[in-house]
């Protein structure tokens, strides 16, 4: 028999925060695909609301042409290692990334915009990810806070090359500065990853407006508490903006349980042998 994948209980929030007078952050769901998709913008004006917009859009419909046209032509290298899912989550990536290049060239008052992105999906219990910039996500399993994306950001280089510590990281004034973004060069480098999954687990994307308002420890309390995914959003939004909400703050939250033939065949075998 083969096995059931999981099911997703999805939640989502994104607020200007405290500080901005618009929010650059963009993102989306895809209940049917099980993707996941969060941008971070950035630019003069309103640029980087168009860039993250844009990103979103053109990741979320690439793959979505994917599963009718399995034949699609995937843009940039294939990885055999990784699946073809994995692959097809970096393919939309450096789609957008012509496309944010392509907008600024053409539309007025966008040059030198750009956007972060975290991409995520599930197929059967395999996690596919994806991402460039700054935007995190984590899985949290029995307890301890993962996260599954490294920065592409100055400190967090300087961190993994043994000249700062995480706590001055931080604090740093350069905590700001990317190393890696979409529409800053011609083509991108897309680090991806996938992971095996099971029922109990919670997968986090977020911009770092919520990741340098609350610690890993705080996010990771909110998500254990918390009795829907929606309201692990909702509070996770709520501590960043308490906290003094200096960006904007995006939260997609994924709770991965059994699928409903899975859950009824598991009841089934209850009810034989009298359980409750």
């Amino acid at each position: 028999m083969a096995k059931a994948g999981l099911r997703v209980e999805v939640g989502a929030r994104s607020d200007v925060g405290m500080v901005r007078h618009n929010n650059e952050d963009c993102f989306a769901v895809d209940p049917e695909l099980k993707l996941f998709v969060l941008c971070d913008g950035m630019g003069g004006q309103a640029a980087g609301e168009v860039a993250s917009k844009l990103a979103v859009d053109v990741i979320s419909e690439h793959c979505r042409h994917a599963t009718k046209n399995p034949k699609l032509e995937y843009v940039g290298e294939y990885k055999k290692e990784f699946s073809a899912a994995t692959n097809r989550l970096a393919s939309g990536i450096r789609l957008s990334n012509q496309a944010i290049r392509e907008a600024a060239q053409s539309r007025p008052g966008t040059s030198g915009m750009g956007s972060t992105v975290v991409a995520a999906q599930l197929t059967g219990n395999v996690l596919s990810i994806a991402h460039v910039g700054d935007s995190r996500i984590y899985l949290l399993r029995d307890g301890p806070l993962r996260q599954l994306t490294r920065d592409h950001s100055l400190v967090m280089e300087q961190v993994r090359k043994g000249l700062m510590t995480v706590e001055e990281a931080e604090h740093s004034e350069m905590s700001n500065v990317i190393l890696r973004a979409l529409g800053a060069e011609p083509t991108v480098q897309v680090d991806v990853d996938e992971l095996w999954v099971q029922s109990g687990d919670q997968v986090l994307l977020c911009s770092d407006g919520l990741t340098r308002m609350v610690s890993d420890a705080g996010i990771a309390q909110v998500l254990a508490e918390a009795n829907t995914a929606q309201h692990a959003c909702e509070r996770l939004v709520e501590i960043a903006n308490d906290n003094g909400g200096e960006d904007n703050v995006t939260a997609v939250v994924g709770r991965l349980k059994p699928s409903s033939r899975w859950t009824e065949w598991m009841n089934r075998i209850r009810s034989l042998f009298g359980g409750d």
